[in-house]
């Protein structure tokens, strides 16, 4: 955790939309592998792997923002 609480935010942003929508066209890879888990058809380990690499930075994003949530307010 110590990774994330050190790295800027607007690392994680980017690295969400350059890796986690890419490619762009037609549509982003994490969507096509989110709609294919959400009808049971990911089942190659190519396209697990895929939806791994392409939602890691949407699951970092989301750590770092709820780490900077919960940090005690400084007066």
């Amino acid at each position: 955790m110590n990774f994330i609480d050190r790295t800027d935010i607007r690392f994680f942003i980017m690295a969400s939309l350059l890796l986690g929508l890419a490619p762009f066209v037609p549509e982003p890879h994490v969507w096509e592998k989110l709609k294919m888990l959400a009808d049971g058809s990911l089942s190659k380990p190519i396209d697990i792997f895929d939806l791994l690499m392409h939602g890691a930075p949407w699951v970092l994003l989301i750590i770092k923002l709820t780490r900077l949530n919960k940090q005690p307010k400084q007066s």
